[in-house]
């Protein structure tokens, strides 16, 4: 199914409205205020295609387009719809604000126990979760650059009133949510023949490599990495001892939740108290991953354009940056330990920390993989071993390859997810976990970024069929009847055959907002100029040079009859010829084809004379 973002954009944002204006005025139903996580994703799905694609600009009413205007007719005029997104804004900060005036993160519905008989407490459901630190980031940069644009269009002063207010209260969460992320990050250091120090040397060796050889060449690869880590963030005298001793191995990224134990990021502004941490000091790829999409927006053009951060803001950005250019460097590193044979094309991965093993963790090491190549210069090795890394998982999650009797991929990948064990929140409750059944969606958004990466032709044409491979099987998943029509996920559409439990929750708002996030990566993706070949764009220059040549001569002919028809035509051919010049470097294809028309042209403008001549 090919990927066309404006119209696919345009249906999602039609379901969105029919589900969330059921009466003309944002509804937030029973569900609502249950998550932080949730709920952000849900104003995701209209604010960062809004603030990311021009033509679907929502800020500037006299711009709104026909088409965004009619797909949204549920929301309201184009004069409604910014207003009511202001409002659905506001009370997303309302609801996700303490009594103490401190922005909150619940991770809410979305923990679960594992022991299915206990129930997780009030106080486990209030508890901060990086995803919602990291979403959170996405949803107040989007929140302040339509504001910025929308407060110079509006004149109703109820609504400058209330723009003025959002702003400030979107800028604290910001910085909330940037502090909190500083507060979760980690590493971990540990014994090469400690019980983690065991699994990471197997899953480097791959059985090919002794311990004491996977020890040397970690120590050789990670010393400068090692050396940065111990200088440039403070972790706290223990590790950085432990670091320090290079017969140690560790790890670094992003624990679930704030780290117990961890100190107090110094700020100006006004965040209220910080509270006491309850992850264990261990990094979790899932949430690695997720924070690192949600801290790259920090710096992206947009931001820098629009002068979003504030000065404090900048400067906790870029001690968030650091962690990210660190954490990539270090995965990145991992995930191709051995030049000959990489751990990550050892599928699944297994992780250390808490001895688990999937095809999701495999995905999630690819996902740093690619933002470390988004960041340098990615070799042509590089992309072709990470595209089939991609095609593997597509094939064994069973995206391109058809499901077998009682399938386990399906249940354990797209239906329950694999459920990640959230150590440290023992402490105040039963023990809970995190279920990831986003495989699909996460497989199609770390496609179209490798795509929009790769310019080697076999590479991107490999990576675009995979992309629309997979864009067919979720869009195969929409919701077809009752609430969430045309939402996600109704996983029983994509595999029939397969026992699928009722969803307790009736839309995914984690699966609709990475579908819509991919549809702007992928308008992005089609954005950019053409892949050139140095071959076809030779052939195109000897074409022009032909073209311009053949030209001049039939300019040099005496004018038949029809003076002016004749006239006209080598004028048009003199516009084409022009304008596959302008091409020939950006669109070799395209000038290619100008200057083939205008040959034949030529050719029968020339056959015609020798006609003439012939008396025929």
């Amino acid at each position: 199914m090919q990927i066309k973002p404006r119209r696919h954009l345009l249906d999602i944002w039609q379901a969105v409205a029919r589900h969330s204006f059921p009466g003309g005025e944002w509804d937030w139903g029973e569900w609502g205020g249950q998550s932080s996580v949730a709920d952000a994703e849900r104003l995701l799905c209209l604010l960062y295609p809004t603030t990311e694609i021009p033509a679907f600009r929502l800020d500037d009413p006299d711009t709104t387009q026909e088409d965004v205007q009619q797909a949204l007719r549920k929301a309201g005029s184009r004069l409604d719809i910014p207003a009511h997104l202001v409002t659905a804004v506001a009370e997303f900060m309302r609801m996700h604000t303490g009594d103490d005036k401190r922005p909150t993160f619940a991770g809410g519905y979305y923990f679960g126990t594992r022991d299915k008989a206990e129930e997780a407490t009030e106080e486990q459901r209030q508890v901060g979760v990086v995803d919602s630190f990291s979403m959170s980031i996405t949803l107040c940069l989007a929140t302040l650059g339509f504001l910025k644009v929308y407060e110079t269009k509006t004149r109703r002063s109820d609504i400058k009133e209330a723009v003025a207010e959002l702003r400030q209260a979107t800028s604290t969460r910001l910085t909330a949510a940037m502090v909190s992320l500083l507060r979760s990050f980690v590493v971990n250091a540990f014994d090469p023949d400690a019980s983690q120090g065991r699994a990471l040397c197997e899953l480097l060796g791959q059985g090919r490599l002794s311990q004491r050889q996977v020890l040397s060449k970690f120590q050789q690869r990670f010393r400068a990495l090692r050396a940065a880590l111990i200088e440039s963030i403070h972790l706290g005298i223990d590790v950085e001892e432990s670091l320090k001793d290079e017969n140690q191995l560790f790890e670094c990224g992003w624990a679930w939740s704030l780290v117990q134990d961890a100190p107090e990021i110094e700020t100006t502004e006004p965040v209220g108290p910080q509270p006491e941490g309850i992850a264990d000091p261990m990094p979790h790829l899932y949430f690695t991953v997720v924070a690192l999409d949600g801290i790259q927006d920090l710096f992206s053009d947009r931001t820098l354009t629009l002068g979003l951060l504030n000065t404090e803001q900048q400067r906790l950005a870029e001690a968030l940056r650091l962690r990210w250019e660190l954490t990539q460097q270090y995965w990145s590193g991992i995930a191709r330990f051995d030049a000959d044979r990489w751990p990550l094309e050892d599928i699944p991965w297994r992780t250390t920390g808490q001895k688990l093993e999937s095809e999701y963790f495999s995905l999630s090491v690819a996902a740093i993989l690619v933002h470390d190549l988004m960041r340098r210069r990615a070799t042509d090795d590089d992309l072709t071993r990470t595209v089939g890394v991609m095609e593997r998982l597509a094939e064994r999650g069973r995206i391109t390859s058809r499901m077998t009797r009682d399938d386990p991929m399906v249940h354990e990948l797209h239906t329950a997810g694999v459920t990640l064990p959230l150590q440290g929140s023992e402490r105040i409750g039963p023990a809970l976990q995190w279920s990831m059944n986003d495989f699909s969606a996460q497989l199609l958004k770390r496609t179209i970024q490798l795509c929009t990466l790769s310019r080697n032709l076999a590479s991107h044409d490999g990576l675009l069929r995979l992309a629309e491979d997979v864009f067919d099987h979720m869009w195969r998943r929409r919701i077809r009847d009752g609430e969430g029509v045309g939402l996600w996920d109704s996983v029983q559409h994509a595999y029939p055959e397969a026992e699928i439990r009722k969803r307790r929750v009736p839309v995914s708002w984690s699966i609709t907002e990475r579908v819509t996030e991919v549809m702007v990566q992928a308008d992005a993706m089609y954005r950019q100029p053409p892949i050139r070949h140095r071959e076809l764009t030779e052939l195109a220059r000897a074409l022009l040079s032909e073209s311009a040549h053949l030209l001049g001569n039939e300019q040099m002919e005496p004018m038949p009859t029809d003076a002016g028809r004749h006239g006209m035509q080598l004028r048009n051919m003199e516009v084409k010829l022009r304008r596959a010049r302008g091409l020939v470097e950006v669109q070799p294809g395209t000038a290619y084809a100008l200057a083939l028309d205008v040959l034949g042209q030529l050719d029968s403008l020339a056959r015609a004379r020798e006609a003439a001549d012939r008396g025929v």
